[in-house]
């Protein structure tokens, strides 16, 4: 597994991702960085935590409305440790965020 530097609303991550995911973890890291610059870019949000959530939900519910042949293949089971890992690290990275209301 590789590392990758990514950057979302300004803030650079060290991410891991499998040989071969640079685009696809390019592509969400994309989609992550635009949902969430379009909700803090609205103004009435300021906490970076609120924020992710916020961009969390709107993301979930866009899959959930896309019709079932055009979702992606669900994650296979070796790539839940890396989808947890991940989580862990953006909850602590995002951690003090929450203390700025």
């Amino acid at each position: 597994m590789k590392q990758m530097e990514v950057t979302i609303m300004g803030q650079s991550y060290l991410l891991g991702c499998p040989d071969g995911g640079e685009a696809a973890l390019t592509a969400a890291v994309a989609q992550v960085d635009r949902e969430m610059s379009a909700i803090r870019d609205a103004g009435k949000v300021k906490a970076r935590e609120r924020i992710a959530v916020l961009a969390a939900l709107n993301l979930a519910y866009q899959l959930a409305e896309t019709p079932r042949e055009a979702q992606p293949r669900a994650a296979t089971p070796a790539s839940t440790p890396e989808l947890d890992a991940l989580v862990k690290r953006l909850d602590e990275a995002l951690e003090h965020d929450g203390q700025l209301l």
